[in-house]
């Protein structure tokens, strides 16, 4: 009894009211308006730690680190909401902060798997909602042609549409679930981090990145990581140096 009181306790006092979010949300503004940057980062990292952390709240607490000067921590929270949101003000703060960042990597993107930049350019939400309204227009006809005496073969073709239209959709649905299982991208926090040959201390340094350089995640080998620039160039850094999105 007393270990459930505690944890009710412990819940209740984590949880935000939805008037309460609200008026921490309006606060954590009001500092960024003011360029207190520290008082409105805490305010939205409340708010995300109590898993409030929508798009407008990562956005916002991006926007924030990114006038406080910190490049890493803000192209991770803008990361995150660019995948909860295809919104062209966070596209523009990725690309404000994208020239604020001492790699400027050359070749970047450019052999990027047709199905990566098949994710980038859609929504996975809006796919699943077109594959889902499709299939029930399409089935919907096949069981209404029971019924249908005349006009069946174009009733025939617009279920044939449907379906297929319905079939690439999905297909688009399961390319965003591949990615999402497969591609893991991190962002460089340190202001300078090493990228060694081989996942060692003693191992040579091949060459250094810096804060806010978007990596793909490889392999792991103890406290090192394997990660992938968008050039193809590969290397061995320190996996605390990078922040999984």
């Amino acid at each position: 009894m007393i270990s459930a009181l505690l944890a009710l306790a412990l819940t209740q006092a984590t949880y935000y009211t939805p008037a309460e979010a609200q008026a921490l949300f309006a606060q954590a503004n009001d500092a960024y308006y003011r360029q207190d940057y520290a008082a409105a980062k805490a305010g939205y990292l409340k708010l995300l730690d109590r898993g409030m952390g929508g798009p407008d709240v990562l956005f916002n607490l991006g926007t924030a680190c990114l006038g406080a000067g910190q490049l890493g921590e803000a192209v991770v929270h803008l990361e995150r909401a660019r995948r909860l949101s295809h919104d062209d003000d966070i596209e523009a703060n990725l690309a404000f902060a994208r020239k604020q960042m001492v790699d400027q990597v050359v070749g970047a993107g450019t052999d990027e798997p047709f199905l990566e930049r098949l994710v980038r350019a859609t929504s996975e939400r809006d796919l699943a909602v077109a594959f889902l309204l499709l299939w029930w227009g399409g089935f919907t006809l096949l069981f209404a042609m029971r019924w249908v005496a005349r006009g069946r073969l174009w009733a025939a073709i617009a279920i044939a549409s449907l379906l297929g239209v319905g079939l690439i959709t999905g297909a688009g649905v399961a390319a965003h679930a591949w990615v999402a299982r497969t591609v893991v991208e991190g962002v460089v926090l340190p202001a300078t981090a090493q990228v060694r040959e081989f996942p060692g201390e003693n191992a040579k340094v091949a060459f250094e990145i810096h804060s806010g350089l978007k990596v793909r995640l490889m392999e792991e080998s103890g406290k090192f990581a394997r990660i992938r620039l968008p050039n193809g160039l590969e290397g061995w850094t320190e996996r605390e140096g990078v922040t999984p999105l």
